[in-house]
């Protein structure tokens, strides 16, 4: 019944209701992560779960996928549930070349299983190049549909580091996320 009305109500409006906001919230938690990775040759660029043309990859245990790592530590911090390396750790074979979407996948399983939602994302990555902010959209997109999460409640932005460090020497790229929590009640 809930979702009928959320649906007549997002028909008259031009901001949709989430489910979320019809329910009664007890518990607000918020996470951040962070996640490094180096460049490397004949590696593919994988970033926010989207292939991106380049010459370098990032380089690591499994996909090296700096945006998914990020938020999975931070829906993980969001519960204090611990860090990608204990869930995932970069010893275990099983996770060699591995997708990232999986470890989102299981953190937010995890949530879910204590009782709690997503309400947000927010990621700034920083890497010098290739410019990645023609596929910002792309990567919100992929995310939404990864964590079945509106892309509404996901903000990715990019940024160089003006030449400045390992970032800016082309060496690497990192990112940071913040996720925020929330348990309800109907």
């Amino acid at each position: 019944m809930v979702h009928a009305e959320i649906a007549k109500l997002n028909q008259r409006r031009e901001h949709k209701i989430s489910p979320i906001d019809m329910k009664t919230i007890t518990d607000i938690r918020t996470g951040i992560g962070f996640d490094v990775h180096a460049l490397a040759e004949g590696r593919k660029l994988i970033l926010g779960g989207i292939e991106i043309p380049s010459e370098k990859g990032l380089a690591g245990h499994s996909d090296a996928d700096v945006v998914l790592h990020a938020i999975t530590d931070a829906l993980l911090g969001s519960l204090a549930l611990g860090d990608i390396g204990i869930h995932f750790p970069n010893t275990d074979e099983k996770y060699k070349n591995a997708d990232s979407s999986i470890f989102i996948k299981k953190a937010k399983e995890l949530l879910e299983k204590k009782g709690y939602s997503i309400s947000n994302i927010d990621v700034a990555v920083a890497l010098e190049k290739p410019k990645i902010s023609p596929y910002l959209e792309k990567m919100k997109n992929k995310i939404s549909g990864i964590l079945n999460l509106s892309a509404e409640r996901i903000s990715i932005k990019a940024t160089t580091a003006e030449k400045l460090g390992f970032v800016g020497r082309e060496e690497g790229a990192f990112a940071f996320a913040t996720a925020t929590v929330v348990k309800t009640e109907n």
